[in-house]
């Protein structure tokens, strides 16, 4: 999908401004097609195409680390074969999500938001974009701001320092600017890292490289699971897509977090039986205590998935490789490790790791105060403290990211029909419990969540204000429990609003 809609107008009044046109962005919208369709809205785009990470990230093999069923939206099922799909795959199923709800008239492509600030007297966000290509400023209001930015800086990932880097005569490159025109045929490659980026990197350029290497400072828990799921596709054909999606879903989800609480529950056991199942996937000498046998406990970091064990069988094939060790310097001709040992390498690819920002580095103002997202508390994990009419979409980090954002955007919508119900123009979450303790937003030790969640929004350790990473404790929370909370201040506003400019916003 290109621009066709940047150029339309210069400004705009809605209901609700979303602020990205990724996975969060569209399933919002949609939400709000479907569920309220008399609420006007708009999405602003920085980037010139729907999709955030899937048409920002073009390295090879991308996909999901997710099964589609429960990664896709609860009101579009997933119908391809394969569970865990190709990035072009899902690109192409927010398409026809875009396109089955008519949500292209409502895009503004190429509109880099800058800033936005809400004025408690009008009961509006202004919000002020940079046009791509052009120093004009477009400037937008709404009554509600709903942030799909995600949790990363698209604009640039993180790779450390590395000594010796400016004397490697081969090609350096990271995953979130991979060059187009970069053949890899033939190739020695070696990968720094060893995250979920990596694990889907080295199969897919194994094929046809010369040799892979993934160079790890210290290893991660990978599990294998089928690309394609057998029972999804039996039940499609005897109760059909929806049904089967419904049961497919609910299958899935208890499945996942069955890993997941026995993980935290029996750490020893879980530890065992993750490294046990790579055992049964490498040859019999392969030496998994030092490649595959991680010092943390499962779940302390976010596991890697790799579809029907492709990392392994490349690995078995000895098209691939796994170097545990530390980078001393970068020479010539590749990387000088601390043992001594060098890795020639024609390519290096720095997967070391994304940058996160939260609300994609938008300034926030509350009548002509600045708002520091790090100085708020996460309400329901989906608004901020002392910041009215403003929801926030962040996915899951233990189960697919999309399961959140489907229950964020329909409480969001029960909360519009309260609001709507009762005449109130504005509500604001309010941390008022002086016994609420708060917390770090995230508490994976993963080192991109160290480094970055600083800057987050805090969670609290009680009541509406904890961050839960628990659908069946959401799905209590923002699916069946009550809009109305204590923690919520409404009131009652009567903003101007000009109906030349909503309509031009239709």
């Amino acid at each position: 999908m290109t621009n066709t809609t940047t150029s339309r107008t210069q400004s705009a009044d809605v209901d609700v401004l979303i602020i990205g046109a990724g996975i969060s962005g569209i399933g919002a919208a949609a939400h709000l097609a479907s569920l309220r369709p008399g609420t006007t809205f708009a999405i602003l785009e920085g980037r010139d195409s729907v999709g955030g990470t899937w048409s920002l990230f073009r390295y090879p093999g991308i996909r999901s680390d997710s099964d589609m069923p429960t990664f896709g939206y609860g009101f579009k099922p997933w119908t391809h074969r394969k569970a865990i799909a190709d990035g072009h795959l899902i690109l192409d199923y927010l398409r026809q999500t875009v396109a089955e709800y008519g949500l292209a008239p409502h895009i503004r492509f190429g509109h880099q938001v800058l800033g936005a600030e809400f004025s408690s007297a009008e009961g509006r966000w202004t919000v002020t974009a940079r046009q791509t290509g052009s120093r004009e400023k477009a400037r937008f209001t709404a009554r509600f701001l709903f942030l799909g930015t995600g949790m990363y800086d698209h604009e640039a990932g993180f790779t450390p320092e590395f000594t010796g880097i400016e004397d490697f005569a081969g090609t350096v490159v990271h995953p979130q600017q991979w060059p187009e025109d970069l053949d890899h045929t033939g190739k020695r490659v070696t990968v720094i890292g060893s995250g979920a980026t990596a694990v889907t990197l080295i199969p897919s350029m194994a094929r046809t490289a010369a040799h892979v290497t993934m160079l790890q400072r210290s290893p991660g828990y990978v599990l294998s699971i089928p690309a394609q799921d057998v029972v999804a596709r039996a039940l499609r054909k005897t109760v059909g897509p929806r049904r089967a999606h419904r049961i497919v879903r609910r299958k899935n989800i208890l499945f996942t977090r069955g890993v997941y609480k026995l993980s935290r529950r029996a750490p020893e056991l879980m530890r065992r039986l993750l490294i046990a199942h790579v055992r049964r996937r490498l040859p019999a000498h392969y030496d998994v205590d030092t490649h595959f046998t991680p010092r943390y406990a499962p779940w302390d970091q976010r596991l890697c998935v790799v579809p029907d064990g492709d990392l392994f069988k490349a690995i078995s094939a000895g098209r691939a490789s796994v170097v545990t060790d530390h980078i001393e310097r970068f020479t010539r001709t590749g990387i000088l490790l601390k043992s001594g040992q060098e890795l020639a390498a024609d390519i290096v690819v720095t997967a070391t790791g994304l940058t996160m920002s939260p609300f994609g580095k938008i300034r926030l103002g509350v009548d002509g105060r600045a708002v520091d997202p790090q100085d708020t508390t996460a309400y329901k994990a989906m608004m901020l403290s002392g910041v009215p009419n403003l929801v926030f979409a962040l996915g899951y980090t233990n189960l697919s990211w999309t399961l959140k954002i489907d229950l964020v955007c329909e409480h969001f919508c029960r909360l519009l029909d309260h609001m709507d119900a009762h005449g109130y123009g504005a509500v604001e979450p309010v941390l008022d419990d002086p016994s609420v303790e708060r917390v770090p937003y995230l508490d994976l030790s993963s080192n991109y969540v160290r480094r970055g969640i600083g800057s987050f929004p805090r969670a609290g350790t009680r009541g509406p204000w904890t961050v839960e990473m628990a659908y069946e404790k959401d799905v209590e929370r923002l699916r069946e429990g009550p809009v109305e909370d204590r923690a919520l201040r409404f009131t009652v506003t009567t903003p101007a609003r000009s109906s030349s400019r909503t309509e031009e916003a239709r």
